[in-house]
């Protein structure tokens, strides 16, 4: 099927014709074209004259087209389900789970659209603020970039443009090269329930070039990206001054206490280390459990994982389908080999077949291997002893990365002390780090990013404060 890029209103050819494939079978689902230097220039044209029309536009507007987008994702869920599960290779019933938030973070911006205000100032507070009364509003920053990864091709795209829309800005939008045709679909949706015109423009092509020129284009006003560290670095770096929320990686580590239910953990990790085969900032790497449970644990932990479906994502039963291309693989590979020769063990998978790499758990693992210290973003998980809970939170802590961390424990006392010592964006209790409310504030602390996600936080950094201070007649 073909598909074009959206500029202003239209859709429109461009540069050359790239390909996009079933991760699984390597079929062809799509072609679209990527954009040029002058595509991009002029989408980004585009956004900043659509950028009065949306600062002016009714708060109630902007809510209905919200909420007439999340309708129509209600509508066309199955469509948009299949697409996500062929283009970026994640097991159907995880692609629906996918569309069901898309659909939730639309609705939840629509609602926060009609939220969005600021507050009265006593400017009297001090003699200087004698005779005037103040108060501050929020105003839309104006033309955003988005940039979103292959992983969550629809929701992450949703919590980009959801909130932007609701704060009353304009997007030029560039999705993973390799997982575009979702982000089209949606494109679609917005203009049929009503987006004018330039709100927003959808570019794809490489991160190096289509990137590139939008970062570092003083007309973008703020840009959201989710990605690698090192792309986050350099975005920094070459961005000038506007605001940035990033939302980079994670080694997401998983603390069990002795007194926690081993079964439903096990059960839990199983999945929160394995359904996207592991391609998840919040997915679980690293889990510490104290010596007493240590061996039981990863016993159940084994057996919860090899009874989970590996194969075609297409297929209703599977739980893991394949990872996004064969250099992933391929890397994934080594690490494990590498691991290996530094003495970790192998408790099951290890293997690979075609894209698919099999769920696998290591043992016996120690801080310097890769599989520990750097984000995995694959099928892997390693289960290390402690000593006792503290040595646990320690080692968990012990990471350069901070976005979110699942704590195990029906011991009060502990809960507080992990909430204390833990320096992450988030830390889950009785439940693995995949945990994600798409209302809540969503975001990474020391080298996992900067800002937050999660509608209404969103819209805080997509907005800029405006003082207003009246001289009063005396």
């Amino acid at each position: 099927m073909e598909y074009k890029l959206l500029i202003d209103g239209q859709w429109v050819n461009a540069g050359a014709i790239m390909e996009v494939k079933n991760k699984y079978n390597g079929q062809t689902v799509g072609v679209l074209p990527t954009a040029r230097r002058e595509d991009v220039d002029t989408a980004i044209a585009a956004a900043q004259r659509a950028r009065d029309v949306m600062a002016d536009m009714p708060a109630y507007k902007r809510a209905e087209i919200l909420l007439r987008t999340a309708a129509l994702i209600r509508e066309r869920a199955d469509d948009l389900a299949k697409t996500i599960a062929a283009e970026a290779g994640k097991a159907l019933k995880f692609a629906r789970a996918e569309v069901d938030r898309a659909q939730s973070t639309f609705t939840i911006a629509g609602e926060e659209a009609k939220r969005l205000h600021g507050e009265t100032i006593p400017l009297d507070a001090v003699p200087s603020g004698d005779g005037y009364f103040g108060f501050w509003t929020r105003r839309p920053v104006g033309v955003i970039a988005a940039i979103s990864p292959f992983n969550f091709p629809l929701n992450l795209v949703a919590h980009k443009v959801a909130p932007a829309i609701a704060s009353g800005n304009t997007l030029v939008l560039k999705p993973a090269s390799s997982t575009p045709l979702v982000a089209v679909k949606l494109c679609q949706i917005l203009q049929e329930a009503g987006l004018p015109p330039g709100a927003i423009n959808l570019v794809v092509g490489a991160g190096g070039t289509v990137g590139e020129w939008l970062v570092t284009d003083p007309r973008v006003d703020k840009i959201t990206f989710t990605g690698s560290p090192e792309v986050g670095r350099h975005i920094l770096s070459v961005a000038g001054i506007k605001k940035v929320t990033l939302e980079l990686g994670n080694a997401s580590p998983v603390v069990i206490a002795p007194d926690a239910d081993l079964d439903f953990v096990a059960r839990r990790c199983a999945v929160g280390a394995f359904y996207n085969s592991g391609q998840v900032c919040i997915s679980v790497q690293r889990i510490y459990s104290q010596k007493q449970v240590y061996e039981a644990f990863t016993e159940k932990f084994t057996t919860a994982s090899q009874a989970l479906v590996v194969g075609d994502p297409l297929d209703e039963r599977v739980d893991v389908g394949p990872m996004i291309d064969s250099r992933e693989v391929d890397r994934i590979e080594t690490w494990v080999k590498e691991a290996g020769e530094a003495g970790a063990q192998i408790r099951t998978g290890g293997q690979r077949e075609g894209t698919v790499f099999y769920p696998t758990i290591l043992t016996d693992v120690n801080p310097q291997m890769k599989v520990i210290s750097e984000e995995v973003f694959a099928p892997v998980a390693s289960v290390i002893s402690c000593d006792d809970f503290e040595e646990s939170l320690r080692q968990a802590n012990d990471s350069k990365f901070g976005l979110q961390v699942g704590v195990f424990t029906k011991d009060i006392d502990r809960v507080f002390k992990a909430v204390k010592r833990l320096n992450f964006g988030g830390v889950i209790v009785n439940d693995t780090p995949n945990f994600r409310a798409d209302h809540m504030p969503y975001g990474g602390n020391r080298q996992s990013g900067l800002g937050r996600e999660g509608v209404r936080f969103a819209m805080e950094d997509m907005t800029n404060i405006q003082m207003v201070a009246i001289r009063l007649n005396s």
